[in-house]
């Protein structure tokens, strides 16, 4: 046996350990395998100068023959190079001279005549894992198959084949994958995708990884790759993806369809068209033309780079596209610039393509008929062609939206009739009142796109009185509105004969329920006397009185009274008498100001109260405070009409 200094004079890579595993002493060669200088290597443990990979083998090296027996593995090391370093190692016990200390003897073996020995525990793993190994060889340019997955080595009708071959079967978009994946001086790559034909003309999905190995200690540097499989697993991720992608799109779809349906104004519809169109049919730009008094109104969602897009108006006339299918309610498909150029000469250049291969579809937002109602576009990448189901769901949306719009319309012409119905019905107060400053505000709910029936009026009577009143008729559309104004007209009438409130209130309910109206009204009714501030009320199952005083208070009147107007034929309407002090105001509001879904009539009483009291307080008219009180109702966000009617004894 060798002395130990001339173990390490050897030129494989060699070490000398003591038993336990902790260097002794080794040479360059092994010093530059395992890519640390010697000093850095010399009493530490083996084991720790090696990848975590390979560590349990290093030991097991080691503690066979530190028990006297030869031991053997195939080790995967850093390298002196760039390449990681495939080698038999040896470890091998020495036994010491006399009076010497045991040592192991651990060694690269020269295994050039057998080098595939090398390979074995690859094959063996790759196998077990289902993967392909290959050799590529890139001083000859040739792809050596090792074994491994027999699935995969059938693709490959021999055991060497060349770079050409290879690439005459792998797709050409993924030339360049390739060629980095064979690249000898590359770093290990990631799992790279690469599309396969096999000679029978199938395609394959594989996934390849690679890396540069040297086989041996002496051998030369080769590229070492592993090939997987994944056509079955890249089919079902494209279907798990489909079904996903069509479940999104059903999702998408729907929500579309509601939001058209939430749509309450033109200008909503806009949104929701320009917001969701191009995303939900996998467009890059959509445009959207409503058809008003004769002509077309475009608006984009700014993606859709159409000169078209930029004239805001346009005649149903017009030679384009967008102007035709409004007209017919036919749609329009052109696959890119040329085929719009060859059926529309004369539109050029009107509609200009950002690219000359993006398509377009044209859809109207209903079938022809006597109203056109407008059409959206809609544009796509190259090579785009809706399917036929969806060019039905574009279809089917585009007259959803169309029918969106005529109930917008439809309810914006009645709201239109409504105000100006409810402006007539409401009275313009008297200028100048004696003794007294009377204000009053209105305003109406709008998230039903209807008015309501709230009213107020205050008018002098025959004997020098003042009467006022506030009501609220039942319903939010045009009816509530014109009854509402029969309601007021029918007090007005009977107060010029009738001065008590309680006798009014009976009568207008003994005339409404002989009209057998359909609807019912709230009211309160009041006669002031500004001379002494008498006044006497009554109520219909209204919401109670408010009295504001200036010293900042406040108290809740609740007058004594019947049901509400137009119910009960035989109703009793009792009435109360009291004073009304100089400077202390009556507030009288309709339910929608004092009351929400997260406030009480009590609770809405007093934050109103305190409110006009506040008001008075401050030195405030009787029109600030009305606008005080509407201000505070409406960022409230309530929910109903708002009237809301001052009374200030003045002297």
């Amino acid at each position: 046996m060798d002395s130990s200094d001339e173990l390490l004079r050897r030129a494989e890579p060699s070490a000398l350990l003591y038993p336990d595993g902790i260097v002794r002493s080794l040479n360059a060669a092994m010093a530059a395998v395992l890519g640390r200088p010697e000093e850095q290597c010399v009493g530490r443990y083996v084991w720790d100068l090696v990848p975590e990979s390979q560590r349990s083998a290093v030991e097991c090296i080691v503690a066979h023959a530190s028990k006297q027996r030869l031991a053997m593995r195939v080790l995967e090391l850093p390298g002196p190079g760039g390449a990681a370093l495939v080698a038999l190692i040896e470890g091998r016990p020495i036994t010491p001279a006399r009076g010497g200390e045991e040592l192991v003897w651990v060694h690269a073996l020269n295994v050039r005549n057998d080098l595939d020995s090398l390979l074995i525990p690859f094959r063996l793993s790759a196998k077990s894992a289902g993967l392909g190994l290959f050799m590529y060889h890139p001083q000859v340019q040739q792809l050596e198959w090792l074994g491994g997955a027999a699935t995969v080595g059938a693709l490959f009708p021999e055991a060497t084949v060349s770079l050409p071959w290879v690439l005459r079967h792998v797709h050409p978009d993924d030339w360049d994958s390739l060629r980095r994946l064979l690249a000898p001086d590359a770093p290990q790559l990631p799992w790279t995708s690469l599309r396969f034909h096999s000679d029978h003309g199938d395609w394959y999905q594989l996934a390849c990884q690679t890396r540069p190995i040297q086989l041996g200690y002496d051998g030369p540097e080769q590229v070492f790759g592993m090939i997987r499989d994944d056509t079955q697993h890249e089919a079902h991720r494209k279907e798990t993806l489909a079904a996903l992608g069509a479940e999104r799109r059903r999702a998408s779809e729907i929500e579309f369809s509601s939001a058209l349906i939430r749509a309450a104004t033109e200008h909503e519809l806009q949104q929701v068209v320009l917001t969701r169109l191009a995303a939900t049919f996998g467009g890059t730009g959509a445009a959207l033309a409503l058809v008003d008094n004769g002509h077309l109104f475009v608006s984009t969602d700014a993606s859709l780079s159409m000169r078209v897009a930029t004239r805001r108006r346009l005649s149903l006339d017009d030679p384009l596209p967008i102007a035709q299918a409004a007209r017919t309610g036919k749609s329009l498909f052109f696959a890119n610039k040329g085929e719009f150029l060859r059926r529309w000469p004369d539109a050029d250049p009107i509609l200009q393509w950002p690219n000359p291969e993006i398509a377009a579809s044209v859809t109207p937002l209903g079938p022809a008929g006597d109203q056109p109602l407008g059409a959206w576009v809609v544009t796509y990448d190259s090579g785009h062609r809706p399917s036929p189901d969806e060019n039905a769901f574009m279809i089917t949306l585009a007259e959803l939206a169309g029918q969106a719009l005529v109930r917008i319309r439809s309810q914006q012409a009645r709201v239109e009739l409504a105000t100006a119905v409810q402006q007539h019905m409401l009275p313009t107060l008297p200028e100048r009142l004696p003794g007294l400053e009377v204000a009053a505000r209105y305003r109406p709910c709008r998230t039903g796109l209807d008015i309501g029936g709230d009213w107020y009026d205050a008018f002098l009577m025959p004997d020098g009185a003042v009467a006022v009143e506030i009501g609220d008729a039942q319903g939010h559309d045009v009816d509530a509105a014109a009854f509402m104004g029969q309601v007021r007209g029918s007090m007005r009438a009977f107060a010029s004969h009738e001065p008590d409130p309680a006798t009014v209130l009976t009568h207008v309910n003994q005339l409404l329920v002989a009209m057998d109206a359909p609807r019912f009204a709230s009211c309160t009714m009041l006669r002031i006397d500004p001379r002494s501030g008498r006044v006497t009320g009554a109520s219909a199952g209204h919401v109670p009185l408010l009295c504001a005083h200036d010293d900042g208070s406040h108290d809740v009147r609740r007058l004594p009274g019947g049901p509400v107007l137009g119910i009960l034929p035989d109703a009793d309407y009792p009435e109360e008498t009291f004073t009304l002090d100089k400077d202390t105001a009556l507030v009288m509001v309709t339910d929608g100001v004092v009351e929400a879904s997260d406030l009480t009539l009590d609770a809405g009483l007093e934050q109103t109260g305190t409110l006009a009291a506040q008001a008075l307080r401050d030195g405030l008219s009787a029109q600030e405070t009305a606008d005080r009180i509407l201000d505070a109702a409406t960022a409230m966000k309530h929910s109903d009409d708002l009237a809301v009617l001052v009374v200030r004894r003045t002297r």
